[in-house]
């Protein structure tokens, strides 16, 4: 018998691509959004992909009986928790909407989760590291003071679902840390859609690349990296979205070695901005308007992950080149256009 995965935020850049993962794995997926940071046109995607209408549910996690609800309509073995506010500028602007939401919608979950002995898995961020002086970063390297509002709900909910299963017997929980999501489904029917100006490095770039933004910004070019523009692990959407397979198996399976467990989820290997956006060039064959800006307040100089312990316990590792990743968020942004 097939388990059944909640996706909450399951419409959204991440969510889908892991829905569709899901899905193919096996899994019945239960998408729930509330269309707050989203359109459906990743939704349609994903039913395009896998030929099939999947379980849509128009809700707000910060409503608790709408999450009663949504458990005693569905028999949810899991659940991804995707559902929150992610503008780091936004964030420091208007810390109370992020206080509220991200932790409110993660606790209305693990309400419900534990009573039914429900399995967790929370979308955290590298953002927790902060700016660390030893690389890469381990599962084990100190957390540091968030930089923002909205990294320090990554932090906080991380601790929450720590203190939760230690709390409440049948409760199990896997934090993820992603490091920098790119690119698009293979298919380039589903992938990133900012609203607005995008927060992101690669919609920028693809933006550029397509007319919809004059010009692209790199924030830096003094920071102490061989080109001097900031270092980060950028990792395939597809690849990551194999790891929460590998993760939400592992929980279903029983076989956590601990009711906690956190993994990093990246690639080993450091990119710089340029380097990035050279290989944009080169591979999608297109030229790019940039130029230099001042560095932006609270970027990091550099970080990449050690996935060591994710390929050992997960049995999972980032597979698909840089230049595949980039070749695809081209492909969607075409798709978009319609071209």
């Amino acid at each position: 018998m097939s388990k059944t995965v909640l996706v909450s935020g399951g419409a959204g850049f991440i969510g889908s691509h892991v829905t569709v993962e899901l899905t193919q794995a096996g899994y019945d997926v239960v998408i729930a959004d509330n269309f707050s940071n989203c359109d459906e046109t990743n939704y349609k995607g994903v039913c395009a992909i896998l030929g099939k209408e999947l379980p849509l549910v128009r809700m707000d996690f910060c409503d608790k009986a709408a999450v009663d609800a949504l458990f005693a309509k569905y028999p949810i073995d899991a659940v991804i928790h995707f559902a929150a506010f992610k503008a780091v500028g936004e964030s420091v602007d208007e810390p109370l909407k992020y206080y509220h939401n991200n932790l409110l919608s993660f606790i209305n979950i693990l309400e419900v989760a534990k009573e039914k002995g429900c399995n967790v898995l929370f979308s955290s961020s590298a953002t927790v590291y902060g700016q660390t002086d030893v690389l890469p970063v381990t599962e084990q390297s100190p957390r540091q003071p968030a930089t923002s509002p909205y990294g320090n709900t990554k932090t906080m909910c991380e601790d929450i679902l720590r203190d939760s299963v230690k709390a409440y017997p049948g409760l199990r929980g896997i934090a993820l840390r992603y490091f920098n999501p790119i690119g698009a489904h293979p298919s380039a029917l589903i992938g990133e859609l900012p609203r607005g100006v995008p927060n992101n490095l690669v919609p920028f770039i693809t933006q550029t690349a397509i007319g919809k933004r004059a010009c692209l910004s790199v924030f830096g070019n003094d920071y102490p990296t061989p080109d001097g523009t900031c270092l980060r692990d950028f990792i395939d959407i597809v690849d990551l979205a194999k790891a929460h397979v590998c993760a939400v198996t592992r929980m279903v399976e029983g076989r956590m070695k601990e009711e906690y467990e956190i993994f990093n989820v990246g690639t080993g290997r450091p990119v710089s901005v340029l380097e990035l956006i050279n290989s944009f060039e080169r591979v999608n064959g297109v030229k790019l308007n940039w130029k230099f800006a001042p560095r932006r307040p609270g970027d990091v100089v550099a970080i990449w992950a050690d996935p060591t312990l994710a390929e050992k316990e997960l049995g999972w590792k980032a597979e698909r080149s840089v230049d595949d990743t980039l070749k695809s968020a081209w492909a969607w942004e075409l798709h978009l256009a319609g071209k």
